[in-house]
């Protein structure tokens, strides 16, 4: 029972840990370090309730709830507005994509307040409703629709009209 148990866990970590640490990335605005921190402590909560699994409709998706979760309490710690003072370039392959774009988005995404931030990357990054980003964020319908409201205007703000510009690139 008990090594079932941890390779049905293993199985449904190997299949989204990408896509939780994809998540994550965003919500941290390209934070790669903090990403997989919150991606392990995710998994790690999803574990330790992994026999309660059955009572969880859609696993996946409440990982990707805890994730927030995790990373909204992480943002309220006093230690989340800390910043190292210098920076080491991590090498990321080239994928094709446009990297002055993915720095302009990153920015823009790290602007905005973090519950903003996950309702932006729920609704708009993994395609979920309104009723499920209001689920995963303990809030009403109205909050999530005039936060996307506020958020996509800040956005728009942010990036201007450079937006258009890296798109035709």
């Amino acid at each position: 029972m008990r090594t079932s148990r941890a390779d049905e866990f293993l199985e449904f970590a190997s299949a989204r840990t990408g896509q939780l640490f994809r998540s994550a990335c965003l919500l941290t605005s390209g934070d790669v370090h903090l990403a997989e921190d919150l991606t392990q402590e995710t998994l790690g909560k999803m574990y330790a309730l992994w026999g309660r699994t059955s009572r969880i409709g859609n696993p996946a998706a409440y990982a990707q709830t805890v994730l927030v979760r995790t990373f909204l309490s992480h943002q309220r710690r006093r230690s989340a507005t800390e910043r190292p003072l210098g920076e080491l370039p991590d090498h990321t392959p080239d994928d094709g994509t446009d990297p002055l774009l993915r720095i302009a988005l990153l920015d823009a995404l790290a602007a905005l307040p973090p519950k903003d931030r996950a309702v932006v990357v729920l609704r708009y990054w993994e395609d979920r409703s309104v009723e499920e980003t209001a689920d995963a964020l303990h809030t009403s319908s109205a909050a999530v629709r005039t936060r996307s409201t506020r958020a996509l205007g800040k956005l728009r703000q942010r990036l201007g009209g450079s937006i258009a510009e890296f798109a035709t690139r």
